[in-house]
């Protein structure tokens, strides 16, 4: 295999030019990589924090109900567990 490679438009590619494209590439990946995991984290943890706050405003509005309901899947967990 020679050093250059032939494009489709005829020009010729060093290796050099190759590899150098070859890094952007890859450093384009890890920042898509990076930011997808930050939204992933974001998109996780958010609304797991506004579930549990409704959860508490609703406890503090309504506290026998939300003491059964928690009682309820006590239960359910717990006979789930044993079996």
């Amino acid at each position: 295999m020679s050093n250059t490679n032939q494009s489709r438009n005829g020009a010729f590619m060093t290796e050099e030019t190759l590899r150098g494209a070859g890094e952007q590439l890859s450093m384009a990946a890890n920042m898509a990589k990076e930011t997808a995991m930050e939204c992933g984290t974001h998109y996780v943890t958010e609304p797991a924090k506004d579930l549990f706050g409704l959860f508490q405003d609703y406890a503090k509005s309504r506290p026998e109900v939300a003491a059964v309901w928690c009682f309820g899947l006590g239960l359910l967990i717990g006979w789930k567990l044993r079996s």
